[in-house]
């Protein structure tokens, strides 16, 4: 289990930086049903073990955001996910020369910060769409530490 406390923030007139501890997850497929009792529509996530990592990402964004209040203009955003490296990377003598630089396997990037934009909304910011410029990366950490820095400034 992550450590829970907040991570140090960075905080500037225009900017919240802050760094989520865990394994990434993805947001999965939205799934549609209609409430037969109310007629309304529910709309689920088909990844079960992303709602850990969004629980994570909304404790450490509220503990980042303190008393600012939300966010609602034009945002430019960057999401930096930091993955372990797999065991087989790793030879005698560390990371093998033939071990790939980048994580070029699942889970997509795209999917990762669908998850974290959708955790996000109505704590920092009040929905996605007031997101203009967006900057996405999947890294490897050598040192095993898994997470996600995450970057929200005002557009000017």
């Amino acid at each position: 289990m992550p450590n829970r406390t907040a991570q140090p923030t960075e905080q500037q007139n225009t900017g919240l930086r802050f760094f989520v501890p865990g394994m990434p997850k993805t947001a999965g497929s939205k799934r549609v049903f209609i409430n037969p009792k109310t007629g309304r529509p529910i709309v689920t996530d088909d990844n079960k073990k992303g709602k850990d990592w969004r629980a994570s990402v909304q404790l450490f964004a509220s503990q980042s955001m303190g008393q600012r209040p939300i966010l609602d203009e034009p945002l430019q955003i960057a999401f930096k996910f930091i993955l372990p490296r797999p065991k087989s990377h790793f030879g005698k003598k560390g990371v093998r020369p033939s071990a790939s630089y980048y994580p070029i396997t699942k889970p997509d990037v795209l999917k990762l910060a669908r998850a974290a934009e959708d955790a996000l909304t109505g704590i920092v910011w009040r929905d996605d769409s007031l997101i203009v410029d967006e900057h996405l990366f999947k890294r490897y950490s050598d040192e095993g530490k898994a997470g996600c820095w995450i970057s929200v400034y005002r557009k000017p």
